[in-house]
């Protein structure tokens, strides 16, 4: 019998070719060794095993929570732990999350800092010395920190970081010893060091170098690393979701013979809903439908308690950026066993839900199913097949699938105008990438048919989820929307009057007289402003183990049920759903019960990051994407009326900027807030929030998303009901003081009513309603 080593299978390195990708590699993560010598399936439990035999071995050691490096090998710079103290008093420092048996630095202190503790956490710099590796202090690393992210700025006196927060005011001066490696235009997280700075900028330590602001992708790592996003997962995590199984249909209905399809975005990469219509056949629903909707059944991978699970609940949701996920699952998870792929048998959770000729639900039941898609649609391409314009995967099943569908969904439209929720319309954009991770177009989100019709049958799912755990006392947690507050009824009653329509300042803002004064107005000129206006006036919506009911969409009772695999308070409601109705093991926990007050505020914390995050990203790529065009004009809209100046939308790519008051004209202007408008002080014209006019770019700045524009367009005349204003804010050309802080060019962004509320956006892919 031979003696030399077992061939490995097709596709998976030997332990030396391994070894010395990760030596040109200097470190690489687990899914990134796989992608790089394609591997799949078997092939990728194979690795693990044979980084479990290098580790054994001493030639592999660990880099970080999940990448792996040649043995012996520590980073340029990382964050260390203070293990141990020696007879001699010298310190030695461990990488976090190293493996065990991972050299030790000897720690070099700065004289010129406190000396570190047992246990302190530091940053640090790695070096080979004479006796073996050494470990430089950089900083003693404590939650106190004040962090500011930045670009560097380099000048031949000194070095400085910029904040990419348009907002801030803290430019850090870096010590001379720290800026010998830094380049122009790095970016970088730098911590504003402790002390009395009395003349000059603060001093500052760099934490970390991110990358470069001219990367394509720094509007996204910007915002990750602004708004502390959670990256990555751990090894232990990794390890869980390579471990799940195929589901069977052991404890599950087969609903594999149920043609469920998939409809989504043309480059969805997850498919966590399917949906199924047919008519009902029973005599005493004469017109009536039944629909099925079907979710992905993550809580079958995603146990409570797990490392998965921890995981989960501390990201709380996906993040979605124009060139890249932040998922809330590992992508074995989130694109594998939990995507309902066609053709594939998937775990689910279906919900059959029965409608009568009106759209009224008379009945629903949940199961815990295995189900296989007949087909994967996009929107697009659902929506051409009902037009008329088939191909070869709706031709095929119109008669037995899209028409009913469509169906269905017109009969449940019925029971939606009579509910009558919110009709408002909110533009959204999308910016398509290049290959290269430019910005190829900004384009116009279209709203066709078919994503209300998904939009209708998820939020119904979402309500039988609901109604049923009220039903059996089960706690849960609800996602609601309280009604307008009093003052902000008052404002849009005082905007209102200013374009001539009328609103008592006691009539409940009602979804019906939200509703009306929209369709009044829809074609009219002010259509859009209302539209926006109404939209500010609305609370967020935000999770509650306490109900009070979702206003926008005028339900008694709302639950998230659809998204599991990228938000965390569906998958609490799955839980629920399966302790409640006994569909397993997995349910909702006793512990898990009592902390629902805590999860609920936790994940709408998640959420409102998030959407910051997105937003900030989205205003930095647009802002990258007009860069090439300074001194181009544009026609937009005001949107925002303050006394430091104008917000204006554009309408082609819906970016947002700001006309600063300082270059409105030669005289004083005043901000009467009333009239959301800003009025000339000696002739009485006005910029009035709406109006459509002309701007030219002369500022874009994409590594904080600032754009700044000239008004071109002559204000309104005065009007002739209004006082004259007695005092004002300094124009072009005037004598007044000298404008500070928030008033200069380019300071502030956008107030947050300025943006769509998150309480009333879709519920689907990166949508929260």
């Amino acid at each position: 019998m031979s003696n030399s080593p077992k061939r490995p299978p097709a596709g998976l390195p030997d332990k030396d070719t391994l070894l010395a990708f990760l030596r040109e590699a200097g470190s690489a993560e687990k899914t990134d060794i796989a992608r790089h010598f394609g591997l799949k399936g078997g092939d990728r439990r194979a690795l693990r095993e044979m980084i479990r035999e290098l580790e054994a071995e001493g030639k592999l050691g660990k880099r970080g929570r999940k990448g792996f490096s040649e043995a012996g090998a520590l980073p340029p710079v990382g964050v260390a732990d203070v293990i141990e103290r020696d007879a001699d008093g010298e310190m030695y420092v461990r990488l976090v999350e190293a493996s065990p048996d991972a050299p030790h630095a000897l720690l070099i202190p700065d004289k010129t800092k406190a000396a570190p503790g047992m246990g302190d956490r530091l940053l640090v710099k790695f070096q080979r010395g004479a006796e073996g590796w050494e470990a430089r202090l950089i900083k003693k690393l404590d939650i106190g920190t004040n962090r500011v992210l930045g670009v560097i700025r380099k000048s031949a006196r000194e070095t400085r970081v910029e904040p990419v927060d348009r907002r801030s005011k803290d430019v850090l001066l870096v010590p001379q010893a720290q800026s010998g490696d830094l380049r122009d235009g790095d970016l970088v997280l730098a911590a504003i060091e402790k002390g009395e700075h009395r003349y000059g900028p603060k001093r500052g330590k760099i934490l970390e170098n991110i990358g470069k602001e001219d990367d394509p992708r720094a509007a996204s790592l910007i915002a990750i690393y602004a708004h502390s996003i959670p990256t990555g997962f751990s090894e232990a995590v990794e390890r869980e979701a390579e471990d799940q199984e195929l589901p069977t249909l052991k404890g599950r209905e087969d609903l594999r013979d149920v043609p469920f399809i998939t409809i989504d975005p043309a480059d969805a990469r997850d498919h966590d809903d399917a949906v199924y219509a047919v008519r009902d056949e029973d005599p005493k629903n004469e017109g009536g439908w039944i629909v099925w909707v079907a979710i992905a059944d993550v809580a079958a991978y995603v146990r409570p308690g797990s490392q998965l699970d921890r995981e989960a609940r501390e990201k709380g949701n996906s993040t979605y950026f124009p060139d890249r996920v932040e998922p809330m699952l590992p992508e074995l998870l989130s694109n594998g066993l939990c995507s309902l792929k066609e053709g594939e048998n998937r775990a689910c959770m279906a919900v059959r839900m029965v409608f009568d000729k009106d759209g009224r639900k008379t009945g629903h039941k949940f199961v815990r199913g295995l189900m296989r898609s007949h087909a994967k649609l996009s929107y697009e391409q659902a929506q051409a097949a009902i037009d008329g314009q088939t191909d070869d995967a709706t031709g095929p099943i119109m008669e037995a699938i899209l028409y009913p569908l469509w169906n269905a969904y017109h009969a449940m439209l019925k029971g939606r105008l009579k509910r009558s929720p919110l009709q408002i319309e909110s533009a959204e954009r999308h910016i398509r990438m290049a290959p290269d991770g430019g910005i190829a177009s900004i384009e116009k989100r279209t709203s066709l048919e078919a994503h209300r019709l998904i939009e209708e049958m998820m939020i119904q799912a979402n309500v039988c989820a609901a109604e049923t755990l009220e039903q059996k006392k089960t706690p849960l947690i609800y996602r609601i929307h309280d009604a307008p507050s009093q003052e902000k009824i008052f404002n849009l009653a005082d905007f209102l009057h200013t374009i001539g329509k009328p609103w008592n300042k006691g009539e409940p803002g009602t979804t019906k007289r939200f509703n009306k004064l929209l369709d009044e107005t829809r074609d009219t000129e002010h259509a859009d402003v209302v539209n926006e206006v109404v939209l500010r006036t609305q609370m967020q919506a935000i999770y509650s183990p306490e109900n009070v009911g979702h206003f926008g969409l005028n339900l008694d009772r709302y639950a998230h049920f659809t998204s599991p695999i990228r938000r965390y308070s569906d998958l609490i409601v799955h839980r629920g759903l399966i302790r409640a109705l006994n569909l397993g093991k997995d349910g909702l926990t006793d512990r898990e019960i009592a902390e629902l007050p805590a999860i609920a505020e936790q994940v709408t914390s998640t959420e409102r990051r998030s959407m910051a995050a997105e937003r900030d990203a989205m205003d930095r790529y647009i802002a990258a994407f007009l860069e090439e065009h300074i001194g181009a004009t544009f026609a937009g809209r005001i949107t925002g009326v303050t006394r430091f100046g104008l917000f204006i939308r554009l309408e082609d790519t819906g970016a947002d900027g700001l006309v600063p008051v300082s270059t409105l004209g030669s005289e004083y202007f005043t901000h009467d807030d009333r009239a959301h408008a800003l009025v000339g002080e000696r002739t009485g014209k006005r910029f009035t929030l709406g109006r459509m006019v002309e701007v030219k770019l002369r500022e874009a700045t994409p590594v904080t998303g600032g754009l700044v524009f000239e008004m071109l367009s002559e204000p309104e005349p005065r009007d002739p009901n209004a006082p004259a204003p007695r005092y004002g804010i300094r124009g072009r050309g005037g004598d007044g003081p000298p404008m500070r802080g928030k008033n200069r060019p380019g300071g502030p962004k956008p107030p947050k009513g300025g943006r769509p509320s998150g309480g009333l956006k879709g519920v689907r892919k990166g949508k929260r309603k």
